[in-house]
């Protein structure tokens, strides 16, 4: 695993009996040493995350992978980098710091199961204006436990301290996810025809995204405090706004295959212009919006922000995660295999979600 890290640290370092002289760097800002010794700290947790397709030793410039191809006949690499957003202002308010490490290795691992892939290994990007050794650890607790139930390598990254660039207690996260498919198993959605059905994952909460209009609302116009229990919920403002995004790479590949005909990550845009993006030209998504129970945090959010209804299915997920696309016979086997409910099903169209039920 290959990690460069800069670190900072205000005050002086001393000996046992006099303080040395602080560093040049260290005086403008940025503690090499600090920087060196946080990174001696999580070998641990990232080693955890290796399989014998991880070559090479962890603090390398690169991150080495020998990936096992065994049993595809064309595999294909498939990639795809993101991050957490704004939701970060509440783990900063909150001072949780290991829920978004996960989030944005879930999330990354969604994108790209759309396709079918299996994610091989993960990278990641931290860049923070003074990253404490505390909160570094929690964020990578949260980082190797994501990478390890969802079966890929955390294989590197780089911690970037940069005094001046961010606020004081803030930092800021990126993630890359590699993984493969054999070409003849991707899923494409164009399969996908007339009469089949969607099928709806639950969500766990916001997931990663809406949270600029979320805080807007909550914090701001109903003046919440993140440790308030408003009506219905069963968790704090602060717990719940903090859910961790779901991994739903592992029960859709349980699935016997031939069962899927596309997948669609419900993220910033929500059902409205996600499912747009596996659709043939000629279907429409005919979406019931009354199939679900919707979750009482978007319920609140939509009152208390006096937001229109449509927009709230093109900002949040609604309380669905991913949207799955089977044939009508095969709907009862998937749904209940994976605990999913039929939404909707596909018609004749122009590629686009249609939304009934608001």
């Amino acid at each position: 695993m290959s990690r460069s890290a800069n670190s900072r640290n205000s005050s002086s370092k001393k000996s046992s009996k006099t303080a040395e002289p602080k560093k040049a760097y260290a005086a403008a800002g940025v503690d090499v040493d600090l920087g060196n010794k946080v990174k001696s700290r999580i070998h641990g947790m990232v080693k955890g995350t290796h399989g014998p397709e991880v070559l090479g030793k962890i603090g390398g410039f690169g991150g080495l992978f020998k990936p096992n191809f065994h049993g595809m006949k064309e595999p294909v690499l498939v990639s795809s980098v993101d991050g957490v957003g704004t939701k970060l202002k509440i783990a900063f308010a909150t001072d949780r710091h290991e829920t978004v490490g996960q989030d944005l290795v879930n999330h990354c691992i969604n994108d790209i199961a759309v396709i079918g892939a299996k994610p091989l290994f993960f990278l990641d990007y931290i860049g923070a204006e003074r990253l404490e050794p505390a909160v570094f650890e929690q964020i990578l607790k949260g980082f190797a436990k994501a990478c390890k139930e969802g079966g890929c390598a955390l294989i590197g990254g780089e911690t970037a301290q940069m005094p001046g660039m961010y606020q004081r207690g803030e930092y800021d996260l990126a993630g890359t996810i590699v993984g493969v498919v054999d070409r003849k198993l991707m899923l494409d959605g164009s399969q996908i025809k007339v009469g089949d059905v969607v099928i709806g994952l639950p969500s766990n909460g916001l997931h990663t995204n809406g949270y600029s209009l979320a805080r807007k609302v909550l914090l701001e116009k109903l003046k919440l405090g993140l440790d308030a229990k408003p009506a219905g919920f069963t968790k704090t403002l602060g717990e719940e706004l903090l859910r961790v995004h779901k991994n739903y790479q592992p029960s859709l590949a349980a699935l016997p295959k031939g069962l899927l005909k596309g997948l669609a990550h419900i993220t910033g845009g929500g059902l409205i212009d996600n499912l747009p993006r596996i659709l043939p030209s000629n279907c429409d998504a005919h979406i019931d919006t009354t199939a679900w129970k919707v979750p009482p945090v978007f319920r609140l959010i939509q009152q208390g922000g006096n937001v229109d209804a449509t927009e709230m299915y093109q900002v949040f997920n609604m309380g669905v995660g991913m949207a799955v696309v089977v044939r009508a016979k095969d709907a009862p086997q998937v749904g209940a295999a994976l605990k999913g409910k039929i939404i909707g099903k596909i018609e004749a169209g122009t590629g686009v979600t249609r939304l009934a039920g608001l």
